[in-house]
């Protein structure tokens, strides 16, 4: 199983990008995707994850201007992040907990960067 991320960018802080992930593989079912980031020096944090039935959360910072989705069909998760700020800065990794030949487990993207900076 692969997680490929693909969005990540430079903008300016008030702008929007997109990130999308999509899971491949041998698959037999997808249950959680959510997206996480990290600075360096610091730990990896949670952004949002979202249920295979479109339960969703967020972590503090991104609250009201991050939006997570998926499409089921395609094993893909997405992630709008309007209103960017500076602090935003960090490489996003996407996760998925898959069911693969009967093994349930994490898998993790290697990362995209995104910078928001003017």
């Amino acid at each position: 199983v692969q997680l490929q991320a693909s969005g990540g960018g430079s903008v300016q802080p008030g702008r929007s990008l997109r990130l999308s992930c999509a899971a491949s593989g041998m698959i037999s079912i997808v249950n959680d995707m959510g997206w996480y980031r990290q600075d360096p020096g610091k730990q990896r944090e949670l952004v949002a994850t979202i249920s295979r039935g479109g339960s969703t959360n967020y972590g503090g910072p991104v609250k009201g201007r991050f939006t997570i989705s998926r499409d089921n069909a395609k094993n893909t998760v997405y992630l709008q992040m309007n209103s960017l700020k500076p602090e935003d800065t960090a490489v996003y990794y996407c996760n998925a907990n898959v069911l693969s030949a009967l093994t349930l487990r994490d898998y993790w993207g290697k990362g995209t960067l995104v910078t928001v900076s003017s």
